[in-house]
C-alpha cells in the first residue's frame, strides 16, 4: 500500500466523522485518475461508501481509471440498479476492457444489466482478433452525411454527441456508411449554417482496417498527429473509431511487453506487486532453462579445447572479456534494430543497408577496442606478442560477428512472424559467446600452434 498523503488522511477523517456532504463537495472536484489513486489506500467498505458519493458522470470516469481488483470490489457491492447506472455511463471500449478483465460470473452479471444495444456492440468487438484495431475501437462516434447542411450537422451532434466518446472530428459517410471524408468541430462551428458538409469536408482520410495490428494503429497517432482514427471494414464501411487514450494504453502495453521479452521474461499484464511468487517464477523459469541449456554449448567448446588451455593457461583469463565484449556489442545492435522495427523505420527489405552500416560500425569499433586492449596487454599485463595477437584478433572478429548477428536476427525474427524483442540481449549473448570461443581457439591454433 502506498504512503497515505495529508489529503488522503483528511478524506479518511471526514469518512470516519460521517461528514458526507462536505466529502461530496470535495471529491466532486477531483480528477478521475486522482480519485482512482485515492481508492487504492481505502478499505473495501470506504471505497464503496466514497464511490456512492460521486456524481454519476464522475463515478463512471473514475470507475474506468480503477484497477480490476477495485472494480470487482465495487461490482460485488453494487445492487443491479447501481451496476446498471455505472455500465450505462461507460463507453463501449471501456466496457469491453472491463469484461476482458473480470471473472466469468462477474461478466455474466455485467452483461445481464447492460442494454441490448450495448451487448450487441460488445459482442461485435470481442469477435475481432486480440490486438487488432477492431478489438480496441469504440462504436460510439458521430457520423454525418455529405448532403447535410451545417445546421443539420449541429442538430445531429446535439442528438447523439452525448453518447459518443468524442466528436471533435466527425466522419462523413454515404447512405451505406462508406467512409468518404471528415470534418472537424472547429470547421462546423465557424461555418455558415446553410453550407453543405460536402463543400467543407476533408476527403483525404487516414483510416485503418478492423484487422490491422493495434500497435501499428497506435503509431499512426504520432506519425500524423491525430487524436482519433476511423476504423473501416474490408468494404470501407465505417464501423468504429480508436481514440488517442486507447492508443496510449496500447503503446504502454507493447513497450512493457518488449522490455520483458528483451529481458527473457514471459510478458504479463499483472502489475509486479500483484503477482505471486509462483507467477513471477513461472514467467522467468522457461527462459532461464532455455538459455541455460543453450549455454551448455559454450561449456562443450571449452571442454573440447581443454588441452590447449592447459598449455597456454593465460588464454583462460581473457575468455570473460571476449565473451562480455561480444555480448555487449551484439546487444547494442539488436536493441537499435528492434527499436527501428517497432517504429516502422526498418523492414526486411532494409537488411542489406543495415548489414552494410553495421559492418562499418563493427570495423571501427573492433579496431578501436583491439588497439586499446593491445596497449593494455603490452603495458600492464606484460603478455607475449603472440598471446596479445591471439586475444586482440579474436576481439576484433568477435565484435564484427556480434554486430552482424545482433542486427540481422531481429529482422529475420520479424520476417518469420516472431516478436523481434525475443532476439535481444540473452539470445544474442548466448550465440555470440559460442562463436567468440570458436574464433578464439581457431586463431590460437593458427598463431600458437595448439
Amino acid at each position: 500500500m502506498a504512503k497515505i498523503t495529508e489529503f488522503e488522511k483528511n478524506i479518511l477523517e471526514l469518512l470516519e466523522a460521517k461528514k458526507y456532504k462536505e466529502l461530496k463537495e470535495i471529491i466532486s472536484t477531483i480528477n478521475p485518475y486522482d480519485l482512482a489513486t485515492l481508492f487504492e489506500n481505502l478499505s473495501e467498505k470506504n471505497i464503496t461508501l466514497l464511490f456512492r458519493l460521486l456524481p454519476k458522470d464522475l463515478a463512471a470516469e473514475t470507475f474506468v481509471e480503477m484497477d480490476s481488483d477495485h472494480q470487482k470490489t465495487l461490482i460485488d457491492s453494487f445492487s443491479d440498479v447501481e451496476l446498471k447506472e455505472v455500465i450505462n455511463e461507460l463507453y463501449i471500449d471501456d466496457m469491453v476492457y472491463l469484461i476482458e478483465e473480470m471473472p466469468a460470473n462477474v461478466v455474466k452479471r455485467i452483461l445481464r444489466n447492460s442494454s441490448d444495444d450495448a451487448r450487441k456492440m460488445v459482442n461485435q468487438i470481442l469477435n475481432y482478433p486480440q490486438d487488432s484495431a477492431g478489438s480496441i475501437m469504440t462504436t460510439e462516434y458521430v457520423n454525418l452525411r455529405s448532403d447535410m447542411t451545417i445546421a443539420d450537422a449541429i442538430k445531429r451532434i446535439r442528438q447523439i454527441g452525448l453518447d459518443s466518446e468524442t466528436f471533435d472530428t466527425c466522419y462523413v459517410t454515404d447512405n451505406v456508411k462508406h467512409l468518404i471524408g471528415y470534418i472537424t468541430l472547429r470547421t462546423i462551428i465557424l461555418s455558415d449554417d446553410k453550407s453543405k458538409i460536402e463543400d467543407l469536408m476533408e476527403r483525404n482520410v487516414i483510416s485503418v482496417n478492423t484487422f490491422d495490428d493495434q500497435e501499428e494503429v497506435a503509431y499512426l497517432f504520432g506519425k500524423y498527429d491525430l487524436t482519433v482514427i476511423p476504423v473501416v471494414d474490408n468494404d470501407n464501411r465505417l464501423v468504429g473509431i480508436v481514440t488517442v487514450d486507447d492508443a496510449w494504453d496500447v503503446l504502454e502495453k507493447e513497450t512493457t511487453e518488449d522490455m520483458e521479452l528483451m529481458a527473457a521474461i514471459t510478458p504479463s499484464d499483472t502489475p509486479y506487486l500483484k503477482k505471486t511468487t509462483f507467477e513471477i517464477w513461472k514467467s522467468r523459469m522457461p527462459w532461464l532453462l532455455l538459455l541455460m541449456i543453450s549455454a551448455t554449448f559454450t561449456g562443450l567448446i571449452i571442454t573440447r579445447f581443454e588441452d590447449a588451455l592447459k598449455t597456454y593457461v593465460i588464454l583462460t583469463a581473457y575468455i570473460p572479456m571476449l565473451m562480455d565484449t561480444g555480448g555487449n556489442s551484439g546487444s547494442q545492435s539488436s536493441v537499435t534494430i528492434i527499436r527501428g522495427l517497432s517504429l516502422n523505420e526498418l523492414e526486411f527489405g532494409d537488411i542489406i543497408k543495415v548489414l552494410w552500416k553495421e559492418s562499418k560500425v563493427a570495423l571501427l569499433s573492433g579496431l578501436t577496442l583491439a588497439l586499446v586492449n593491445f596497449a593494455k596487454l603490452s603495458l600492464f599485463d606484460k603478455v607475449g606478442l603472440s598471446v596479445a595477437l591471439v586475444v586482440n584478433i579474436t576481439l576484433f572478429f568477435t565484435v564484427i560477428i556480434a554486430k552482424m548477428v545482433g542486427s540481422t536476427l531481429p529482422i529475420l525474427a520479424k520476417k518469420i512472424g516472431f516478436d523481434p524483442a525475443v532476439m535481444a540481449s540473452p539470445f544474442i549473448t548466448t550465440i555470440v559467446d559460442a562463436i567468440s570461443l570458436l574464433v578464439y581457439f581457431m586463431i590460437a591454433n593458427m598463431i600458437l600452434g595448439l
